[in-house]
């Protein structure tokens, strides 16, 4: 514990932190300032371990039940650590060396069809029951748009597929493909919002399965398809392209690929969107944690990584937006839901899965907040005249579709 406790009083300078050792003894670091957060280690050698790799083995440790939680939140330990660790660290010796991170993050984003397959299902096929204990109606898993902070998670995500609507100035008739659309809820929204012809397709099965029963429930299969299917395997034409929350898993060194597609699959007059999260500053990797247990393959994009791959493409970078906090938002909501809910989820998998699920929302909450994580939402076109000259268009129709709904959804979209 001697070493450890070297390594936490370098690391940890503001707050309270206490730590039990196995024998009882107990550490104190920080300042003394806030409400404490006492953790007690279960394990003699869990000290050991955590000088291999502490940010990813403290984790694991909360999880596998190796350390509890005495006094304070796992909200409260994650924050005090991570405010501690953006003040004071990176540890050097816990880093690797440029060379090794690069090749590190190259072998977790490879991504190729059948590989990307895999990684969908790790996260996607899970029980079908998880996500309605956190999510919205329409299960929406991306983030959603707050008109104001107050708004509720069901108002913000119908916010949200609004507003890519907007952007996409979908006509009557107009063919569309939804690339990662996830269990249909935008598909559906599109195909009855404009009058569109949709193509959905997605790597998870189960989300297949149930977005096609939803498309059936609601009489819409000469509107909306939903196909099990690569989008690199697509070979029609589109109107109007759209993916979100998708990109992220595309990998950084098939950035090409995915716009090449984008390219390829558009009409010369037609208009893409994409929709993703993005760093605010330089390229940094993804936790190794959350490619181990959350989503692995993953890659959150800086615009420095992007756009220079619109570019080469020959694709026109019409309009990007940048959403700040609208995630974490989300986040919130969604933590609230699930913790409401926690009982349940421990029934559909166990404990462990709860801590685990925990620690992704409330670092992901943290990461929103703090570290730099925001939304892109990116308009694509091939002629510069796609769309129209200002942006009023996107919030006329927004307005016209809020307040209008039984007009003419051609005559809004047209206005």
């Amino acid at each position: 514990m001697f070493f450890l406790a070297k390594l936490v009083n370098r690391l940890v300078r503001d707050g309270t932190l206490l730590i039990e050792d196995y024998s009882g003894r107990v550490y104190r670091f920080g300042d003394g300032s806030g409400m404490p957060v006492k953790i007690k280690f279960h394990s003699k050698l869990l000290p050991w371990h955590l000088l291999l790799r502490p940010d990813m083995i403290l984790l694991e440790a909360y999880m596998d039940g190796r350390i509890e939680l005495q006094q304070g939140s796992i909200r409260e330990m994650i924050e005090l650590l991570k405010n501690n660790y953006g003040r004071y660290g990176p540890l050097d010796y816990t880093q690797l060396p440029p060379l090794h991170k690069r090749l590190a993050r190259y072998f977790r984003e490879h991504n190729p069809i059948g590989q990307a397959r895999r990684n969908v299902s790790h996260h996607y096929d899970l029980d079908g029951g998880l996500y309605d204990l956190f999510l919205d109606t329409d299960k929406q898993y991306s983030c959603a748009y707050f008109p104001h902070p107050d708004a509720g998670l069901e108002e913000a995500q119908l916010a949200k597929k609004r507003h890519i609507a907007a952007k996409l100035r979908i006509g009557s008739g107009q063919r569309v493909l939804d690339i990662g659309c996830g269990w249909g809820g935008l598909a559906i929204y599109l195909a009855q919002t404009t009058e569109a012809r949709v193509i959905g397709v997605t790597l998870s099965k189960a989300q297949h399965d149930i977005a096609t029963e939803r498309v059936r429930q609601l009489g819409l299969e000469s509107q909306v398809e939903i196909r099990l299917q690569d989008y690199r395997e697509v070979e029609e034409r589109f109107d109007r392209i759209v993916s979100v929350g998708m990109f992220e898993h595309v990998g950084v060194k098939h950035y090409g690929e995915f716009f090449a597609a984008v390219t390829r699959l558009l009409q010369e007059n037609g208009i893409a969107l994409l929709h993703t999260i993005g760093r605010l500053g330089v390229p940094w990797p993804v936790h190794p944690w959350i490619h181990k247990y959350i989503f692995p393959g993953g890659a959150l994009p800086s615009l420095s990584e992007v756009v220079p791959h619109i570019e080469r493409c020959g694709l026109v970078a019409c309009d990007i937006e940048v959403l700040r906090m609208h995630y974490a938002y989300t986040l919130e909501h969604w933590l609230a839901r699930f913790q409401a809910n926690r009982d349940k989820a421990a029934q559909i998998y166990d404990e462990r899965f709860c801590r685990m699920w925990e620690i992704y929302l409330i670092g992901s909450i943290h990461a929103f907040r703090n570290d730099g994580l925001c939304n892109f939402q990116i308009q694509l076109a091939k002629r510069l005249e796609s769309v129209p000259l200002c942006r009023d268009y996107i919030t006329d129709w927004e307005r016209s579709e809020a307040n209008a709904p039984e007009t003419s959804r051609l005559a809004r979209q047209q206005g």
